[in-house]
């Protein structure tokens, strides 16, 4: 339980020496951050319906995904992104599909202050709740900070360091042949015919991201027909301050503008975010939406849009899909 632990660390932090039992203890050290941010991260009763923490949606068993192809918040509130893997963040550059916030620490708040997530109406009254509660002033002292809960927050994310996977071991080692015979040649393939690398960067972070935003034709062909009227509603929406984030999970077509409603650059109109690659075989559905339910449908929607936008089609054969298949799975740890 998370809340034992926290309890126990604080018990521990408290413990200083010189205080005795006669003495007022000294204030609480700012120590064990990462300790707390978990505490934070699991603690349902930051949730407004007293259910609801962010492992809810971003359960470690699964690599700090959900399952779902939406994930639902409290009160059983369903919203319109599906939840990417926590494993492997970059603390300084862009965050969420569609890169609304350029840094964790920022990204880690909005979840408390989005009724579709953690059902509180603003970051304000999630807030209220955290100082209700005992075991926090204790540790950050009486009056608690945004930058005291978005710190810690981003303290236990950025030590969320898995271990290494196959690919990484095999790279370390400089022999790839430890991937075995069809996952060499799914990395041959990834590397060259299949174009994959010119998005999912192979570079030391080991994300498979280029953190660029990119149009796969996932979701737009439905609200293609209706931009104006949309772009209406968002504009709208932004003039009565409702903030961007409540209004991507509570629009299902604001949604799908993707990086343009950060932006509102024509040429971002759809497009989203590379995800990182990290664990890809164990995060399934896939997409910003959740749309696509297999690797092997991933891989195909993939290719085929890749050649689209390159003007040169990518044709792999069946053995070759499944090699690639298999070099993305040596990307997950245990």
């Amino acid at each position: 339980m998370a809340t034992t632990k926290l309890t126990l660390l604080l018990a521990i932090v408290l413990i200083l020496p010189g205080c005795t039992g006669g003495e007022t203890p000294s204030p609480p050290q700012k120590d064990g951050l990462a300790e707390i941010g978990e505490a934070l991260f699991n603690d349902v009763r930051l949730g407004a319906d007293g259910r609801t923490n962010c492992a809810t949606c971003h359960l470690s068993e699964f690599a700090f995904t959900d399952t779902r192809a939406v994930s639902v918040g409290a009160f059983g509130r369903k919203g319109t992104r599906n939840a990417p893997s926590l494993v492997g963040l970059i603390e300084r550059g862009p965050q969420f599909w569609d890169g609304r916030e350029g840094a964790l620490s920022e990204a880690v708040m909005q979840p408390l202050g989005n009724p579709l997530e953690m059902g509180h109406d603003t970051v304000a009254a999630a807030m209220e709740r955290i100082a209700s509660l005992p075991e926090y002033r204790a540790f950050f002292g009486a009056e608690i900070k945004e930058t005291d809960v978005s710190g810690a927050l981003t303290s236990y994310l950025m030590s969320l360091d898995a271990a290494p996977s196959p690919f990484e071991r095999a790279r370390a080692a400089g022999d790839y042949t430890l991937l075995g015979a069809r996952a060499k040649r799914g990395l041959e393939l990834f590397q060259g015919k299949a174009q994959c690398a010119s998005c999912h960067l192979m570079d030391a972070s080991s994300s498979f991201s280029d953190q660029q935003f990119h149009h796969a034709s996932v979701g737009f062909e439905r609200i293609a027909g209706n931009i104006r009227p949309l772009l209406a509603r968002l504009e709208q929406a932004r003039h009565s301050g409702q903030p961007l984030g409540r209004m991507v999970l509570a629009d299902v077509d604001i949604a799908e503008l993707g990086r343009f409603a950060v932006t509102s650059d024509p040429t971002d109109m759809g497009a989203f975010r590379t995800p990182s690659l990290r664990n890809v075989a164990r995060t399934a559905p896939y997409m910003h939406d959740g749309s696509i339910q297999s690797l092997e449908a991933a891989i195909e929607h993939e290719l085929y849009y890749r050649g689209l936008t390159s003007g040169r089609p990518i044709s792999l054969t069946v053995e070759e899909r499944s090699d690639l298949a298999a070099f993305l799975s040596t990307l997950s740890t245990p």
